[in-house]
């Protein structure tokens, strides 16, 4: 009886564990990040406004940092890293 017991107790623990595991969330802090594809025509700014529902300046700032553009002259086919 006090094995049994001892068994469904180890059982709902390690069920409970699993559980516990499988919701938790990365501590990290990351965000998660969209990757956008440049069409032709494509700008910073038009892109910026297209993802963020804040301050366009800022976004633009935020895509240029985030990807490393040294310029804000975009290629075709280039896969940007936007900040969710």
């Amino acid at each position: 009886m006090f094995v049994s017991r001892l068994i469904l107790a180890g059982v709902v623990l390690l069920t409970l564990l699993v559980l516990a595991l499988g919701a938790a969330r990365p501590s990290s802090g990351a965000t998660p990040e969209t990757r956008y594809v440049v069409k032709p025509g494509d700008t910073l700014w038009r892109i910026a406004a297209e993802y963020t529902g804040g301050d366009v300046r800022e976004a633009v700032w935020q895509l240029t940092e985030r990807n490393d553009l040294a310029s804000p002259l975009l290629q075709p086919g280039q896969v940007l890293l936007i900040p969710g």
